[in-house]
């Protein structure tokens, strides 16, 4: 089983930075593929970036190259995302989740935690 904890999000003016943590419980964080999603106010859960276990690869989506940043502590048990050049766009709750072996998008069951908002003010 597998316990996250979110948090970092905020009310922020377009153009401005946040940085998201997500907490994992369990001593097997470093065995597993870390993921950010979001999900906006009537859509679908959308994937937004990952890392590799060992923090050497990462993979986003093409609304958030450039802007965002994957990274992970694995002896603290906590991926982070440091989002930059905030849009409106953006506004959304934001999970992390660890991820399939085999994927870069797809999470692995339904591990995910309350999630944090963020909201981008034009």
């Amino acid at each position: 089983q597998v316990q996250l904890v979110e948090s970092g999000g905020g009310l922020v003016q377009a153009g401005g930075s946040l940085r998201l943590s997500c907490v994992a419980s369990g001593r097997t964080f470093s065995s597993y593929r870390m993921g950010w999603f979001r999900q906006a106010p009537g859509k679908e859960r959308e994937f937004v970036a990952a890392i590799s276990r060992g923090g050497d690869t990462t993979y986003y989506t093409d609304s958030v190259k450039g802007r965002f940043t994957i990274s992970r502590d694995n002896v603290k048990n906590t991926v982070y995302l440091q989002m930059n050049s905030l849009k409106p766009e953006d506004t959304a709750v934001y999970y992390c989740a660890p991820l399939m072996s085999i994927s870069w998008i797809t999470p692995l069951g339904d591990y995910w935690g309350q999630g944090t908002q963020v909201t981008v003010s034009s």
